[in-house]
């Protein structure tokens, strides 16, 4: 099943980093986001990926044509960097990775409709925000998308903040205080499923999440899978800092497994 990634927005609430890099490219531990994500699409088995790429697309794009697994694998050199011995499998090995250039300023819906050629084929595709983690269960939420007669699913996430929500009347009295995380509010989580049917719903210029779910909505062709376990995107440079954090801790709940220990050589360059 393909994966499409929406990799090219400018990134302006964390611009400290985006400045310099394009947002997925920001690391979380010694490896960018946008690697994480793909890692946990390919240990459910979905190594077929569409990078939708905008601003700094040449660092993504040079990512990919440089990349070197004993960058990011603990590994053994002799040699003077002659010969180099993984002790990690590299597990992106098969990845198939298309990079199209999409534009700086277009939306989300933009972009999905300008890969469509890309997924015309698919009758069922993924496509992701490229800014969040985390440990839903994969292969649930397609099963009960495929067993649906719905265009589109997305991940229905907890606000990760928690605040107080106030129930007040139109003369300013308080009727009563909730915990957000009491409350039946659910977010975009930015993890979507589509059947190749979602670009009927589409109109040049239109946010994905606006007018074509609205026109899914009046149908009865939409659903959310909800999901109350880890889920963080990284909008800022706290949301960066904890999932650093957990990273540095070796507490990765969006890792399915850890890499096995193997000894692979890898010619020196």
């Amino acid at each position: 099943m393909k994966v499409v990634l929406f990799c090219g927005g400018l990134g302006t609430r964390i611009r400290e980093y985006s400045d310099s890099i394009p947002k997925p490219m920001i690391p979380v531990g010694n490896v960018p986001i946008l690697w994480h994500i793909m890692q946990y699409y390919s240990e459910h088995g979905h190594n077929d990926f569409i990078l939708c790429l905008g601003y700094k697309a040449n660092a993504i794009k040079e990512f990919f044509l440089s990349y070197r697994p004993h960058t990011f694998s603990n590994c053994t050199v002799s040699g003077f960097g002659n010969k180099v011995e993984l002790l990690e499998r590299p597990q992106s090995e098969d990845w198939n990775v298309s990079l199209i250039d999409t534009g700086v300023w277009r939306n989300i819906g933009e972009r999905l409709w300008a890969v469509r050629e890309h997924v015309e084929n698919e009758d069922i595709f993924m496509a992701n925000y490229s800014d969040g983690l985390t440990d839903v269960n994969l292969d649930d939420m397609v099963a009960r998308f495929r067993a649906s007669d719905k265009i589109a699913c997305f991940l229905s996430v907890r606000p990760p903040l928690t605040y107080h929500l106030a129930d007040i009347d139109d003369n300013g009295n308080v009727r009563n205080f909730i915990s957000s995380n009491q409350s039946e509010i659910w977010i975009n989580g930015g993890y979507f499923l589509f059947r190749k049917e979602i670009f009927n719903y589409m109109r040049a210029g239109e946010e994905l999440v606006l007018e074509p779910f609205s026109r899914l909505i009046a149908e009865g062709k939409l659903m959310a899978y909800k999901h109350t376990s880890f889920w963080r995107s990284m909008d800022t440079l706290r949301d960066r800092q904890v999932l650093e954090d957990m990273a540095d801790r070796g507490q990765m709940p969006w890792r399915k497994s850890r890499p096995e220990v193997v000894a692979t050589t890898v010619a020196g360059e």
